[in-house]
């Protein structure tokens, strides 16, 4: 189990860039993320209901602590526009110290 102040890294992929947006836009504003990237054009290939899939979708890299975890993971998915979005949760385990520090810091912690 990560200590509450463990910064993670979060992927969560969107079908639009508006959604992506909203997201993004949420998520910081709501200090549940200190930074998110928003990559787009990706080609995502997966299987959904028995069928292979190929779509473009925005990737968001977002950045957080273990503390603003679920949190995050509740506003993202009341908001997200698919039945089952992608969320993983990576910790980071060594970085900038200031930047980590930075991110630590943007949700109060």
């Amino acid at each position: 189990m990560p200590s509450p102040s463990q910064v993670l890294l979060c992927y969560c992929t969107c079908p639009t860039a508006e959604s992506a947006a909203h997201l993004a836009e949420t998520l910081v504003g709501e200090a549940l993320a200190a930074c998110v990237n928003r990559v787009s054009g990706i080609q995502s290939t997966y299987r959904w209901k028995g069928e292979v899939t190929t779509d473009t979708e925005q990737l968001l890299l977002i950045k957080t602590t273990a503390d603003r975890f679920e949190a995050l993971k509740e506003r993202l998915l009341a908001l997200h526009p698919y039945e089952l979005p992608e969320l993983i949760a990576v910790p980071v385990e060594r970085g900038h110290t200031a930047y980590l520090e930075w991110v630590r810091a943007a949700g109060g912690s």
